[in-house]
């Protein structure tokens, strides 16, 4: 797959001359409105002041809740608001919130998720003393649909520090989620924005794959975001068809360009190797869900991963077990 920039949009660069805050928080939502307070507040608790963060929420035409009316509420005259006149999807809408950034770093933070105290003065730190990283990014936190926290992510260095020789290891799986990472609007502006080939899942990994390819990155071992995990996502359409998976399958073979040419190859296999693996999960739980034919989509994308003798061999157990649960379900409606 051959390098394109047309599928992303050019990030218009700001005008030097006009004053600039340091920070861009931008809050992407699409019917979050209940999460939504609980992410204002988070950011609102370490506020430096408007001269120096912008705080806006951009919105995809949400039908099921009103997120300006929690942003009136909270952020009063604090925090900005944009909603789009109609629905364009979260590629789109992400395209929108960099667009509309107008300070040196920016930090998405999707409108479910959180982020700790000092999140903003310790990643401001990490850029001031390495002028030449193009993002930072530190471990986070999983929670529940209830904001329990469920796990952290393992340590990828012991200390903080420029993470060295790590681009393979960031194109073998998706490590870094969106909350937990900041980057310089300019290097956005020099890259442009999300890949408009993904249509539902990965375009933030192939974009952190893309930066690290091009800049070092910072890693700060303390957990300071948090990543919100659905319970209920396992209905998604995107889950049921395949299409997460085939999405994954796009964005390892556009990550293929940015590796040394003789690792292309084995990181790009071994990446297709662990989303079979994910793929088959997922089957797992649709099966415990009794939504076969959603399980099933998720089997046949797992071989078009890979067609390992591991993969094979999971997949028939996995498949096995689907076809149970079918001859269990005909006999109870006998």
């Amino acid at each position: 797959m051959s390098v394109n920039r047309s599928y992303r949009a050019t990030i218009q660069p700001i005008q030097e001359s006009s004053h600039r805050p340091l920070w861009s928080v931008i809050i992407p939502t699409y019917n979050c409105a209940n999460y939504l307070r609980e992410t204002l507040a988070s950011v609102l608790a370490q506020d430096p002041g408007p001269d120096v963060m912008q705080i806006e929420v951009i919105d995809d035409h949400s039908t099921k809740d009103d997120p300006r009316a929690v942003v009136e509420e909270l952020g009063k005259d604090r925090v900005g608001f944009y909603q789009q006149p109609q629905n364009v999807g979260y590629i789109k809408n992400f395209e929108t919130c960099l667009q509309r950034s107008q300070g040196k770093l920016v930090h998405l933070l999707h409108g479910d998720d959180r982020i700790l105290y000092g999140f903003y003065s310790k990643m401001q730190e990490a850029f001031e003393k390495n002028p030449d990283i193009g993002a930072a990014f530190r471990r986070h936190m999983y929670m529940d649909e209830h904001s329990n926290w469920l796990s952290i992510t393992e340590l990828e260095q012991p200390e903080s520090g420029v993470l060295d020789h790590w681009l393979e290891r960031m194109a073998s799986r998706q490590i870094i989620q969106t909350p937990s990472i900041v980057v310089r609007r300019n290097v956005y502006e020099k890259l442009g924005a999300f890949d408009h080939r993904i249509t539902c899942n990965g375009e933030d990994w192939e974009m952190w794959v893309r930066i690290a390819h091009h800049f070092p990155v910072w890693y700060e071992v303390e957990p300071l975001a948090l990543y919100r995990i659905h319970l209920k996502s396992l209905s998604g359409n995107a889950m049921r068809t395949g299409q997460n998976i085939r999405d994954l399958r796009t964005v390892i073979e556009i990550i293929k360009q940015y590796l040394p040419e003789e690792k292309s190859e084995k990181v790009s296999r071994d990446a297709l190797n662990f989303y079979a693996f994910e793929a088959l999960h997922y089957a797992r739980k649709f099966i415990w869900n009794r939504d076969l034919p959603a399980a099933s989509n998720q089997i046949q994308e797992a071989l078009k991963c890979s067609s390992s003798a591991k993969v094979r061999i999971a997949s028939l157990k996995v498949y096995a077990r689907l076809l149970k649960h079918k001859f269990l379900s005909k006999a109870t409606t006998a």
